[in-house]
């Protein structure tokens, strides 16, 4: 969260300083980002949990995203907020995901975040003596790849980086977590995919609905 925060604040002083929401509707637009992700969290997580067989409550990282983008879509239609208003988000998110995914490598199997045994030389021992995907690994070194990407794009004048960055950033990282499932140990949703990979196919879907009607935006409101 703190590197993402040091991210958003760094970008609404550079490139990113208009802002599409109004001052007196901000504090609930960020309560909706919040509210949303914390839901999604813990409702996907849960469930994956629960369909893998494990008891207790989890938290995910996708079902924060996908909750967070259902609430504040939520929120500007309520509060009749017609400009796109996530292109400033997808820094924080690649940098936050990439940062926050070393956690769950360190937290270890208590997590359930790992993947399956492998033998492969890179392996990774979570403290049982079974070498295992470093699944987490492989998303952090991914996302933080796309993080460097979307600053050499931005910073050398890209107009279309700078609007639809954050469809890109949901795109790569449900395009990338769709693969990375087949590593984990988590069981089907339904037959041949797990709910992450549904979920992974509904925010693709909704980046490729953005995206398509991206020039269709309120003009001089494309952020």
């Amino acid at each position: 969260w703190a590197v993402s925060l040091a991210a958003l604040l760094l970008l609404r002083r550079t490139w990113f300083r208009d802002r599409p929401v109004a001052g007196n509707l901000r504090f609930g637009y960020l309560v909706a980002i919040l509210f949303g992700a914390g839901v999604g969290a813990w409702i996907f997580g849960t469930l994956n949990l629960w369909i893998s067989g494990i008891g207790g409550f989890g938290r995910s990282i996708e079902g924060a995203v996908l909750g967070a983008i259902l609430a504040i879509e939520l929120y500007k239609r309520a509060n009749g907020i017609a400009a796109r208003t996530g292109a400033v988000y997808a820094l924080p998110m690649a940098l936050g995901i990439a940062v926050g995914r070393i956690g769950c490598l360190l937290s270890g199997l208590e997590d359930n975040t790992h993947g399956i045994p492998t033998g492969a030389l890179w392996g990774w021992d979570f403290g049982d003596g079974i070498a295992r995907h470093p699944v987490q690994l492989y998303e952090s070194l991914a996302m933080a790849g796309f993080a460097a990407l979307y600053l050499v794009m931005v910073a050398s004048g890209s107009a279309r980086w700078k609007r639809d960055g954050f469809y890109y950033a949901v795109g790569f990282y449900a395009a990338q977590r769709f693969v990375l499932e087949y590593w984990k140990p988590y069981g089907d949703a339904v037959p041949g995919l797990t709910i992450f990979q549904m979920l992974s196919l509904v925010l693709f879907a909704y980046v490729i609905v953005m995206a398509v009607t991206a020039d269709r935006a309120i003009p001089g409101q494309k952020v």
